[in-house]
C-alpha cells in the first residue's frame, strides 16, 4: 500500500487531496501534517513513498521544508502542490530538490497523473514549464538575478511587490517586523533596486506577480 504524506496549513485542502487519492489512485496510507515542524516530524519517524508538500505554511517556508526532507531523506520524492503560479517557485523548486511542481487549480486527474509520475521516479512539470526550461537551455538563457535570493528572500520579495506592508509580511511569514525589513535590505541590495515601487516593477517584468 502507497504511504503518502499530504502537508498543507489548510484542512479543507488536505481533505480533499486526501480524497482526491483515495478515489483516483487507489488504497493509500496517507498522512497529514498543517505546519513545517509536524512536517518534518513526519519524516523522521515515518516511512513515506511520497511527500505532497504545499509552499505556504507556518514555521519556515515549504521551501525551507523542502531542502530539510532532501537532507533527511534524499530519495523521498516531494511533489510540490501550491496556490503559486509556476512562474513564482517552479523552477526554484525543482533545483531544491521537487520531483515535480503542480498548482491547486489543475484539475483532480492531473494531479493523480502528476503523482503517478513522480511514484515512477520521474520529474512532473506542466508542458508550459517543460517548453520555457527547453527554451532556456536552446537560448543559454542565463539565472535571473531574484533566483539567487534565498527562500526566504523570496518569500519576502513576492510579498512587498504585491503591496504588503512589512507588519503585513511579518504576519505572513510568521516572523518579526525587524527581520522582514533586514530581509528588503538585502533584496534590495542584490537586486541592485532602491525602493519597493522598484521591487514591484521588478516582480511584473519578470513575471512574478500578476
Amino acid at each position: 500500500m502507497l504511504r503518502i504524506l499530504v502537508a498543507d496549513d489548510h484542512a479543507m485542502v488536505r481533505a480533499g487531496i486526501c480524497k482526491i487519492v483515495a478515489e483516483l489512485l487507489g488504497p493509500a496510507r496517507l498522512g497529514e501534517s498543517s505546519t513545517a515542524d509536524e512536517t518534518l516530524e513526519q519524516v523522521r519517524e515515518s516511512e513515506w513513498d511520497l511527500v505532497l508538500l504545499d509552499i505556504t505554511m507556518p514555521g519556515q517556508t515549504g521551501m525551507d521544508v523542502l531542502g530539510e526532507i532532501k537532507k533527511l531523506r534524499p530519495q523521498l520524492p516531494v511533489l510540490v502542490v501550491s496556490m503559486h503560479a509556476e512562474e513564482q517557485f517552479a523552477i526554484r523548486a525543482l533545483r531544491s530538490g521537487a520531483a515535480g511542481y503542480i498548482t491547486k487549480e489543475r484539475a483532480p486527474e492531473e494531479l493523480v497523473q502528476a503523482i503517478t509520475r513522480v511514484l515512477n521516479r520521474r520529474l512532473y512539470v506542466s508542458d508550459a514549464l517543460a517548453e520555457r526550461l527547453a527554451h532556456d537551455r536552446a537560448t543559454g538563457r542565463g539565472a535571473a538575478p531574484h533566483e539567487a535570493l534565498s527562500s526566504r528572500e523570496f518569500a519576502v520579495l513576492l510579498a512587498l511587490a504585491t503591496g504588503s506592508s512589512v507588519s503585513d509580511v511579518a504576519v505572513q511569514l510568521h516572523i518579526s517586523a525587524k527581520t522582514v525589513s533586514t530581509y528588503r535590505t538585502r533584496i534590495l541590495e542584490k537586486l541592485q533596486l532602491r525602493t519597493n515601487a522598484d521591487l514591484t516593477r521588478y516582480a511584473l517584468q519578470h513575471g512574478l506577480v500578476d
